[in-house]
């Protein structure tokens, strides 16, 4: 595959996320319905202990050299994300990609640097954001095992990466990738299932940015982190959640304030439950699958 085809797959995503950055509107009962489609639900410190054990079970994985997972076009029993490669291209990738480790917090790749490598996550949790004209951060996606970053346009990157906890990941050349997919015509078809992938997360981005009501946007958010648990095998009915409150309202377009007052209206009306700092689990699941499904209303998101 030519590398300026590499390059529109990459475009086509730049596109539908900036799209999503700014697309601040009024909720409809449409985007509410099509919620429960995009993002739906199925049926000491423990924040720490989790990323240690999330490391021990991928060790072998990450071994093995890159992986990519998606939900495929045909239908699945379960809903869950396939793997994408298998251990003859996965070998093939090893080879030209180097092992790198981020500790939390720390910079991947910045806004506008040479956009000479793409990333494939081995463990961990990234976040991607723009940087507005007046400092404010607009968070335009949050990214785990198996995905990909190195978004790009004209040769730079389009949007800023940053480790939200420990990152392992593996650091592709971009034009070594261009050579090894030339030769081995698969890999075109696993890189556009994964784009397609990450183009229906911007999708369900934009509805949740499109939700009037403060309550009912992180609602949308909590579903769509369990979808994606759910996606990754991830079974049980505790929710994670690695980032903190500063990038859940960086992600949802509303001030800290509005995303706490918010988190304690779930949580004093029994529908949600931490069950520690980053932990939380949903006690009513009917009321809150109709919070998801209702017309927005209620106290309106600030911008």
């Amino acid at each position: 595959m030519p590398i300026n085809l590499i390059a529109i797959k990459f475009t086509l995503i730049f596109f539908a996320l900036c799209r999503v950055a700014f697309a601040l509107g009024r909720a409809t009962m449409a985007a509410g319905r099509a919620a429960k489609i995009l993002c739906g639900l199925p049926g000491g410190d423990r924040d720490q202990q989790s990323e240690a054990a999330i490391s021990d079970n991928q060790r072998n994985a990450v071994a093995a050299g890159p992986a990519i997972s998606a939900v495929p076009f045909h239908e699945t029993a379960d809903g869950r994300a396939v793997a994408l490669l298998n251990e003859r291209e996965r070998g093939l990738l090893a080879r030209i990609a180097m092992r790198v480790h981020f500790r939390r917090g720390a910079t991947i790749y910045r806004e506008g640097d040479p956009a000479d490598f793409v990333y494939n996550i081995a463990a961990g949790v990234v976040k991607a954001f723009r940087t507005l004209t007046d400092g404010r951060q607009r968070i335009v996606a949050f990214l785990f095992a198996e995905d990909l970053i190195g978004l790009a346009e004209e040769g730079v990157y389009v949007n800023q990466a940053e480790a939200v906890t420990a990152v392992t990941a593996y650091r592709i050349p971009l034009r070594a990738l261009d050579n090894l997919a030339r030769t081995d015509p698969t890999l075109d078809y696993s890189l556009l299932l994964k784009l397609t992938h990450e183009l229906r997360a911007a999708q369900c981005h934009a509805l949740i940015l499109a939700r009037h009501d403060a309550v009912g946007r992180i609602a949308m958010f909590i579903a769509m982190l369990q979808r994606l648990q759910q996606e990754r095998g991830v079974n049980g009915d505790e929710i994670r959640l690695p980032m903190s409150r500063s990038d859940i309202a960086d992600y949802v377009g509303m001030p800290l304030s509005t995303v706490s007052r918010s988190f304690r209206s779930l949580i004093a009306g029994n529908i949600v439950r931490f069950t520690d700092r980053r932990h939380l689990r949903i006690i009513d699941r009917a009321r809150f699958e109709e919070l998801l499904s209702q017309p927005a209303r209620g106290r309106e998101a600030e911008p």
